[in-house]
């Protein structure tokens, strides 16, 4: 299963980008406000993409949908549990920033979820009997990981602190706690820190953890 992806963008496609890992390019579906987000990015910048993988027997060939950050994963996670919205109509769906769409459903506003894509009046109150009360979370931290309860390790280091967060806990077994110390002491103490491998170094040189 593939969960996380870093490399290069070797092109862009109407609705995703060709990202090239190591010696593999793979076709990432991506949502229309990331992707425009994307196109921000040159060719020599390496990216990180958090991924989910789709595949079922109705749809056997693997689509993978790219995702910025932990929290805008975990949203599209619990937005595809609404009846009759799955995977690929959520990522056509989701053409606005997550936690504006997230503050829609809390407020019970049907007319600005009815203006996503794809997503009429029925299937936007469906989406409010479903999660209404559910979005808290994802209307005021959208861009950070859950379980920075004070934010982001430290200011600016959103893209580089999460990925490594999501190693030391989900791979490495570290706890949450001990984890998010773990990132702010390395951050702390090298403030040249602008990639996740220069991160992970920093942890565990010299016992840093």
């Amino acid at each position: 299963m593939i969960g996380y992806i870093e490399g290069k963008i070797l092109s862009f496609e109407p609705d995703g980008i060709l990202l090239l890992s190591g010696t593999v390019g793979y076709e990432i579906l991506l949502c229309s406000h990331v992707l425009s987000r994307m196109r921000g990015k040159t060719s020599e910048e390496t990216l990180g993409l958090y991924i989910y993988y789709h595949q079922t027997e109705r749809q056997p060939k693997p689509v993978l949908i790219g995702f910025e950050t932990l929290s805008e994963k975990e949203f599209f996670q619990t937005f595809i549990t609404v009846d009759a919205i799955g995977p690929l109509k959520a990522v056509k769906a989701l053409d606005r920033p997550v936690s504006d769409i997230a503050a829609a459903i809390e407020k019970k506003d049907v007319k600005y979820l009815s203006n996503l894509s794809g997503i009429g009046k029925r299937s936007s109150e469906k989406i409010v009997a479903a999660l209404n009360g559910k979005m808290e979370k994802f209307v005021t931290g959208a861009r950070a990981p859950d379980d920075f309860e004070d934010g982001p390790p430290s200011t600016g280091f959103d893209d580089v602190s999460e990925p490594i967060f999501a190693v030391l806990v989900e791979q490495l077994g570290h706890p949450a706690a001990e984890a998010k110390k773990m990132i702010r002491r390395a951050l702390s103490r090298n403030k040249d820190i602008v990639t996740p491998e220069q991160l992970f170094d920093e942890i565990y040189r010299e016992g840093g953890q």
